[in-house]
Protein backbone atom coordinates (compact mmCIF):
# COMPACT_ATOMS: atom_id res chain seq x y z
CA UNK A 1 0.00 0.00 0.00
CA UNK A 2 1.46 3.61 -0.60
CA UNK A 3 1.41 6.65 1.27
CA UNK A 4 -0.65 9.58 -0.61
CA UNK A 5 1.18 12.28 -1.65
CA UNK A 6 -1.85 14.59 -1.61
CA UNK A 7 -2.99 16.53 1.28
CA UNK A 8 -5.88 16.02 3.23
CA UNK A 9 -6.59 19.93 3.31
CA UNK A 10 -5.92 22.73 0.91
CA UNK A 11 -6.06 26.40 2.41
CA UNK A 12 -6.04 29.47 0.42
CA UNK A 13 -6.48 32.31 2.12
CA UNK A 14 -6.90 35.43 -0.05
CA UNK A 15 -6.52 38.45 2.26
CA UNK A 16 -7.47 40.97 -0.64
CA UNK A 17 -8.10 41.54 -4.47
CA UNK A 18 -7.61 44.99 -6.08
CA UNK A 19 -9.78 45.34 -9.03
CA UNK A 20 -9.07 48.92 -10.03
CA UNK A 21 -10.65 49.87 -13.62
CA UNK A 22 -13.33 46.86 -13.26
CA UNK A 23 -17.17 48.42 -13.39
CA UNK A 24 -18.21 44.68 -12.50
CA UNK A 25 -20.36 43.67 -9.13
CA UNK A 26 -17.35 43.04 -6.53
CA UNK A 27 -19.96 40.67 -4.30
CA UNK A 28 -20.31 38.66 -8.10
CA UNK A 29 -16.98 39.24 -9.14
CA UNK A 30 -15.83 37.62 -5.32
CA UNK A 31 -18.39 34.45 -5.85
CA UNK A 32 -17.34 33.73 -9.23
CA UNK A 33 -13.65 34.03 -8.10
CA UNK A 34 -13.95 31.33 -5.03
CA UNK A 35 -16.02 29.29 -7.10
CA UNK A 36 -13.47 28.64 -9.44
CA UNK A 37 -10.68 28.81 -7.47
CA UNK A 38 -11.85 25.85 -5.25
CA UNK A 39 -12.28 23.96 -8.58
CA UNK A 40 -9.32 24.43 -9.78
CA UNK A 41 -7.04 23.77 -6.53
CA UNK A 42 -9.78 20.33 -6.33
CA UNK A 43 -8.80 19.49 -9.97
CA UNK A 44 -5.37 20.58 -9.83
CA UNK A 45 -3.94 20.93 -6.30
CA UNK A 46 -1.29 23.98 -5.29
CA UNK A 47 1.54 22.85 -7.02
CA UNK A 48 3.92 25.60 -5.30
CA UNK A 49 2.80 23.87 -1.96
CA UNK A 50 3.68 19.90 -3.49
CA UNK A 51 6.71 19.77 -0.70
CA UNK A 52 4.83 21.48 2.31
CA UNK A 53 3.11 24.29 3.64
CA UNK A 54 3.97 27.80 2.06
CA UNK A 55 2.70 31.20 3.07
CA UNK A 56 2.97 33.66 -0.42
CA UNK A 57 2.56 37.20 -0.05
CA UNK A 58 1.62 38.82 -3.34
CA UNK A 59 1.28 37.13 -6.41
CA UNK A 60 2.52 39.34 -9.19
CA UNK A 61 3.42 39.21 -13.07
CA UNK A 62 0.13 37.45 -13.99
CA UNK A 63 -1.39 38.04 -17.30
CA UNK A 64 -3.64 41.37 -17.48
CA UNK A 65 -7.42 41.09 -17.72
CA UNK A 66 -9.42 42.95 -20.02
CA UNK A 67 -11.67 45.75 -18.08
CA UNK A 68 -15.12 44.61 -20.29
CA UNK A 69 -15.34 41.37 -18.51
CA UNK A 70 -19.05 40.40 -16.81
CA UNK A 71 -18.64 39.65 -13.14
CA UNK A 72 -18.32 36.41 -13.71
CA UNK A 73 -16.04 35.84 -16.31
CA UNK A 74 -14.02 38.08 -14.04
CA UNK A 75 -14.12 36.08 -11.22
CA UNK A 76 -13.20 33.02 -12.89
CA UNK A 77 -10.31 34.88 -14.95
CA UNK A 78 -8.69 36.29 -11.78
CA UNK A 79 -9.25 32.73 -10.02
CA UNK A 80 -7.00 31.09 -13.29
CA UNK A 81 -4.68 33.97 -13.07
CA UNK A 82 -3.94 33.57 -9.18
CA UNK A 83 -3.83 29.76 -9.86
CA UNK A 84 -1.67 29.99 -12.56
CA UNK A 85 0.97 32.22 -9.81
CA UNK A 86 0.27 29.31 -7.43
CA UNK A 87 1.43 26.56 -9.76
CA UNK A 88 4.99 28.40 -10.36
CA UNK A 89 4.11 31.15 -12.98
CA UNK A 90 4.38 34.75 -12.50
CA UNK A 91 6.67 36.38 -9.29
CA UNK A 92 6.13 34.78 -5.73
CA UNK A 93 6.16 36.99 -2.92
CA UNK A 94 6.98 34.84 0.61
Amino acid sequence: MGVSRRPSAIRVEIGELVLDGFRADPAHVSAAFERELTRLVRLRGVPLAAHGALTVDALSGLAPLPAGLSARRLGQELARAVHEGLSGHGEVTP
